[in-house]
């Protein structure tokens, strides 16, 4: 996966805005050794193309978006308490690794390094503008399932050391605000792969007094929208991993089931 296969496309999500600036910065630093052109979408590029291959590019160009927009905020959650930990860095190039490539696990590594000397450049008042506006533009350019998606990639990636500051659960809730989804989105995700009733009912969004159809309820929206088919024009690694999160939804339904006797 070349870096271009991580930013290039000018479709869809890259196409200007924030992410837009952020892409062009990465790659003017990163061009020269790792960046190959020919991924990027050329106007010329349209006469005589199909409509599937057409459709191909466009749904190329929202994988490329879906993927640097989780390293911009990844970049943010791991220096949301002003440091980098060792473990979580290990962590998102094991993430990499095995969810993506080896390629994928350097080549991200580069884009989150450039990226933490784009923020120590801007300032931190800047770069949480920054931030803020690459969100907003993700929630008018992005469907709410993808969204989910990116908000439980970077939970698992903030549980990496073994335990979440409150400085990332605070970034985590605002991005998930400025995202235009509920602000509990992040606590229901940061849940996922608990093993208790109390995660269970976590991951649901609910207080244990609720009642047994509010628990119904809560998991048929849960299920609608985290289903994998929603992303699978992201990708086939992409749609494993939410694959993953829909079992562990499942899991947390049923282990309520069990306690409440229902069927």
């Amino acid at each position: 996966m070349a870096i271009g296969k991580w930013i290039g496309g000018f479709l869809g999500l890259l196409s200007g805005g924030p992410l837009g600036l952020l892409a062009g910065i990465v790659l003017g630093a990163l061009a020269d050794s790792v960046f190959d052109e020919s991924n990027y979408f050329q106007p010329g590029d349209v006469g005589g193309e199909t409509d599937e291959s057409w459709q191909r590019r466009q749904q190329q160009g929202n994988r490329n978006g879906f993927l640097f927009s989780l390293m911009v905020l990844v970049a943010h959650i791991i220096h949301a308490d002003g440091r980098i930990m060792h473990s979580e860095m290990e962590y998102v190039r094991r993430f990499l690794r095995t969810n993506f490539s080896d390629d994928a696990e350097r080549e991200g590594e580069s884009i989150l390094l450039k990226l933490f000397d784009e923020k120590k450049r801007m300032g931190e008042t800047a770069w949480m503008r920054q931030i803020v506006a690459v969100c907003q533009q993700l929630a008018f350019a992005m469907p709410t399932e993808q969204r989910l998606q990116l908000v439980a990639m970077l939970c698992e990636i903030a549980k990496a050391d073994g335990t979440v500051q409150t400085e990332e659960r605070e970034a985590l809730r605002q991005i998930c605000l400025n995202m235009g989804l509920d602000g509990g989105t992040a606590e229901q995700m940061l849940g996922l792969g608990g093993k208790t009733v109390e995660d269970a009912y976590r991951v649901l969004g609910l207080h244990p007094d609720a009642t047994d159809d509010e628990v119904r309820q809560a998991y048929k929206r849960m299920a609608r929208e985290n289903h994998p088919d929603r992303v699978a024009s992201l990708g086939e690694d992409i749609r494993r991993q939410a694959e993953r999160k829909f079992q562990e939804i499942a899991d947390a339904k049923d282990r309520i089931y069990r306690v409440r006797g229902m069927k």
